[in-house]
């Protein structure tokens, strides 16, 4: 998409900062010398950005993370202990009783 034109026929979403990109190499860069590059660091990482949201992803991860982290953290009044699990009989009935059948793949126990 060298034009900046997306597939249905308009600008593409990150053409605006391409456009950024290059007005900043226009103005601090020239044939002859090249050093002003450094300066368009920030609006290429922002182009970057818009085609491939690694930051925005890692915010993303780095947020359900401490989200998890904080909900583990809440004790909670009903919940109930292993052992009352355990009593249900579920974990350890056999596989009739749970209403399932043993696959050929996975490795499964026989409770007798």
């Amino acid at each position: 998409m060298a034009s900046g034109y997306g597939l249905a026929g308009g600008p593409s979403r990150c053409f605006p900062f391409w456009q950024e990109v290059l007005a900043c190499y226009v103005t601090n860069t020239s044939a002859e010398d090249d050093s002003g590059k450094a300066k368009c660091v920030p609006v290429l990482e922002d182009y970057y950005e818009c085609l491939h949201h690694k930051k925005e992803a890692a915010r993303t991860l780095a947020l359900q993370a401490a989200y998890r982290k904080q909900q583990a953290q809440i004790k909670r009044d009903d919940a109930p202990s292993a052992g009352d699990i355990r009593r249900m009989g579920i974990l350890d009935a056999p596989l009739e009783e749970k209403n399932l059948k043993a696959s050929k793949w996975l490795p499964h126990k026989e409770i007798n």
